[in-house]
């Protein structure tokens, strides 16, 4: 049973979306929330993020709404470093600030700012350790930088009931093409 579901995906920009009004954004926010409801109705406590922006930041709003009709559903906020939004806008800090305040829990796991990329490593390594699955938004056909936790999840799931759920560009093509078929009708 999944309790506790970690996160995480494409960081905005490399979708190609630098602002909040992006049409993209609701079809992913549509895929998000439809797996959340379908782990809730088998029992989702917890989702867990790293706190970086897009689709950890959308699913965060995803669980703000669906905590109206599930308020037992939590939300961990767990950073690799210190002031990870320290180079972001105004407007992004705004954003992640919230997000972190109205955290059930939030840690940073060095507990210092960026030194050096193996507080991801670690980061990566701490959150799969302290879930039963991750959600990621990725396509094998378009890399970024969800490409290391995936190989990490993938390895720990061959050895162990790790599970791991994806959303694809071809489930968020189906997604689109469905809300695009709504609006005819």
């Amino acid at each position: 049973m999944i309790k506790r579901l970690l996160v995480s995906g494409y960081k905005a920009h490399e979708l190609g979306i630098f602002n909040e009004d992006h049409q993209g954004i609701p079809i992913i926010k549509k895929a998000l929330t439809d797996q959340l409801l379908t782990l809730l109705d088998q029992g989702l406590e917890w989702v867990i993020v790293s706190g970086q922006l897009g689709v950890e930041t959308w699913v965060i709003e995803c669980v703000w709404d669906l905590q109206e009709d599930y308020p037992h559903l939590q939300y961990a906020v767990i950073t690799p470093f210190l002031d990870q939004q320290s180079k972001w806008n105004e407007l992004k800090q705004e954003t992640y600030e919230q997000i972190l305040s109205l955290a059930d829990y939030s840690v940073s796991l060095t507990n210092k700012p960026y030194e050096a990329p193996w507080q991801f490593v670690e980061k990566n390594k701490f959150l799969l350790r302290n879930s039963d699955a991750l959600l990621l938004v990725y396509d094998e056909e378009n890399e970024g930088s969800p490409k290391f936790l995936k190989k990490m999840a993938v390895q720990l799931a061959e050895n162990t009931n790790y599970e791991l759920l994806s959303i694809t560009a071809d489930d968020l093509q189906l997604i689109a093409e469905d809300l695009q078929r709504e609006q005819w009708e």
